[in-house]
């Protein structure tokens, strides 16, 4: 799923607005995250390692039905682009953040040297990693214009570049994302072929749907059986401080721009408030939690309860919000209105 995002990302407009969406996608997750965590270990009493591991698996945005919102009501430009941008780059965050939690929670000593060293090598051996492994293809790519084979190289970038970065231990969402950004950017410069390159999009595109669609089906088949009524409470405190922490999170860093040519306009600031939805990587983190931890199932069922609310509530709202902002016209909005209620599902 990064893969492809990371792949459609057009570096020119994201290196225009990088330190606003750097800011979002690092700041933003850590207040949001922190917030969260905080809130559920005063509000609900849960213990510091839960309340911690929830907050930095649900502070990654994922907003599916608002990107396909966009694309079929035809929404483009830098508000597109930010949110776009921020969910690609704030997977990241969140994902690396994840590694530290879970090392908290299993008992590992952490220190704040040893975690901005942790940090360091985690994000520039990510990002080498990717490089590497894509200006490789990229190189190979180049050598032929058959489809099938353009495809093959993009697939062992996206999983090669991966495995590389956790076989040394750094970041594999860091070193995926940037073989991304490489082959969408440089891949059309040359080294992948205009058929191919149709044909690589339609692969993935239906990838990331395929991808999409288990892990939603997995958590489904996971907590049919699931009580919910026994975790009532802790699933409302979590949407609400979710919600809350996002908020604050989104004015907050938007608020640093205000008087520089990156001013994000109110809004803009509004729809990356109430469309930055939970969705899959929140889903993946949660069920990659191990086993071993005695409220993980807790965890897992608030987790989904809350992307659950995200999803429905937030998708289904976030069209009638646009329309009313003025960033789609009527007409678009009753089609999008459609997608985002088919994204939601």
């Amino acid at each position: 799923m990064i893969f492809e995002a990371a792949f459609y990302i057009a570096w020119p407009s994201l290196r225009k607005d990088l330190p606003v969406v750097l800011t979002l996608a690092t700041v933003g997750v850590v207040l949001s995250a922190g917030i969260t965590t905080v809130g559920m270990h005063v509000l609900a009493h849960w213990s510091w390692p839960a309340s911690l591991l929830f907050g930095v698996l649900i502070s990654a945005t994922d907003p599916v039905s608002v990107i396909a919102t966009f694309k079929e009501a035809g929404v483009h430009g830098r508000l597109r682009e930010l949110v776009e941008a921020e969910s690609l780059l704030n997977d990241s965050t969140a994902a690396v953040g994840f590694g530290i939690a879970i090392a908290f929670a299993t008992g590992a000593a952490i220190t704040p040297l040893g975690t901005t060293q942790f940090l360091a090598v985690t994000i520039v051996g990510g990002v080498a990693c990717g490089a590497a492994v894509a200006a490789a293809l990229l190189a190979l790519a180049g050598r032929t214009e058959d489809p099938l084979v353009e495809i093959t190289f993009t697939t062992i970038a996206a999983y090669g570049s991966f495995l590389l970065a956790e076989h040394l231990e750094v970041s594999g969402v860091l070193a995926t994302l940037t073989a991304g950004i490489m082959l969408g950017n440089l891949g059309p410069l040359g080294a992948i072929s205009p058929k191919g390159r149709e044909a690589v999009q339609s692969f993935w595109d239906y990838a990331a749907f395929v991808v999409n669609s288990l892990i939603f089906l997995l958590m489904g088949m996971l907590e049919a059986h699931q009580n919910f009524t026994r975790v009532l409470l802790p699933i409302g405190i979590a949407i609400a401080l979710v919600t809350v922490g996002r908020a604050l999170s989104t004015y907050l860093c938007c608020s640093l721009f205000q008087g520089s040519p990156l001013r994000v306009k109110a809004s803009h600031q509004h729809v990356l408030f109430w469309g930055g939805l939970r969705g899959a990587l929140a889903l993946a983190l949660s069920l990659g939690l191990p086993t071993s931890l005695p409220y993980r199932d807790t965890v897992v069922t608030v987790a989904f309860a809350v992307v659950a609310f995200s999803v429905i509530v937030q998708g289904l709202s976030i069209t009638p919000l646009m329309r009313s902002l003025g960033e789609i016209g009527p007409a678009s909005a009753d089609i999008a209105g459609d997608i985002a209620l088919e994204a939601s599902r």
